[in-house]
């Protein structure tokens, strides 16, 4: 049936209007041009870095050794721990996570010490929040030093693309001059150290985890939403570890850090190009925080009557 000329119109108005709307979105979700760290390091097998932290049965060791699935059933979820501690350095894992009804499931890529100093451990975390449906997965990081876990700092951003269709680099870099966290290579968050923050910067030597669990009390929407095992197992895909530093060894002062490679000039623990973001990281954060980024504690001012000091640096 042929159309009459004011359909035509309307219709090549309506196919017009989709097509600008396709566009500005991809304008807004493509991110700046960015230094590609994670191509600067070698990757870690994960069966010679990496050891079982929890839930054996559910851990898939696959491709010699260089991608792992950690499984969430309803009997466990599951962890890896890396072998060595660091001081300090930069960590990164290519993860793909996965689809469908994810509410309340958590996979998480940080660095804790709370083995060694359990009433006053330090912790860097990047935590992937599951989702009801029709909703979009959130990327939640925090920062905990020197037993700091009654002020969390916690920051909210959704990510630029679908996490569960093909993996993508979630990265921690941690020297002592600040905290960054990093997707697909793009900075989201730099937590500085100076000094409103110096009481509360992890300092100490902390291990690597990569885990999959049960967060059901409080990952979604306060715990609105528990897991449902109707939709298990849920498998996280994990690969491209990255893990290169300040090695911590008892007998050694980490002022004398052997590194965990021979490299040359490329120091994330005091390398040139770590100690500060360049340009083009600086204008990655911001256009990540401005597009992206939902909650921030230093915002929250129902939570907390006088912000932490480091809010007003």
């Amino acid at each position: 049936m042929a159309f009459a000329q004011e359909e035509l119109l309307i219709l090549s108005l309506l196919i017009f209007s989709l097509i600008a709307t396709v566009s500005s979105r991809g304008a807004i979700y493509t991110p700046p041009t960015v230094p590609n760290l994670t191509n600067r390091f070698d990757h870690v097998l994960i069966n010679q870095g990496y050891s079982e932290f929890f839930g054996h049965s559910n851990i898939r060791i696959l491709n010699n050794g260089s991608n792992a699935n950690l499984i969430l059933d309803k009997s466990s979820g599951s962890g890896l721990v890396s072998r060595s501690k660091y001081n300090y350095g930069f960590f990164s894992a290519a993860m793909k996570l996965p689809s469908g009804f994810t509410s309340g499931v958590v996979i998480a890529f940080y660095l804790s010490n709370a083995d060694l100093y359990p009433h006053n451990h330090d912790e860097i975390d990047i935590e992937l929040l599951g989702h009801e449906k029709r909703r979009e997965w959130v990327m939640q990081t925090n920062i905990y030093g020197n037993g700091s876990v009654q002020t969390g700092r916690e920051e909210k951003i959704y990510l630029w693309f679908d996490p569960t269709q093909q993996f993508h680099q979630y990265s921690i870099l941690w020297n002592s001059h600040h905290i960054v966290f990093l997707v697909d290579n793009v900075p989201v968050r730099e937590f500085a150290h100076n000094s409103a923050s110096s009481s509360v910067y992890p300092s100490k030597p902390m291990s690597v985890f990569a885990t999959i669990w049960d967060a059901s009390e409080w990952a979604t929407h306060g715990g609105k939403y528990p897991v449902n095992y109707q939709y298990a197992p849920f498998v996280a895909s994990f690969g491209e570890m990255e893990m290169e530093g300040c090695v911590w060894n008892p007998k050694i002062s980490a002022a004398s850090c052997p590194r965990s490679s021979g490299l040359s000039s490329l120091d994330p623990v005091e390398g040139q190009e770590f100690v500060k973001l360049s340009q083009e990281q600086i204008n990655g954060l911001e256009w990540a925080r401005g597009k992206l980024m939902f909650y921030s504690y230093c915002k929250d001012t129902s939570r907390y009557k006088v912000l932490p000091p480091e809010c007003k640096a």
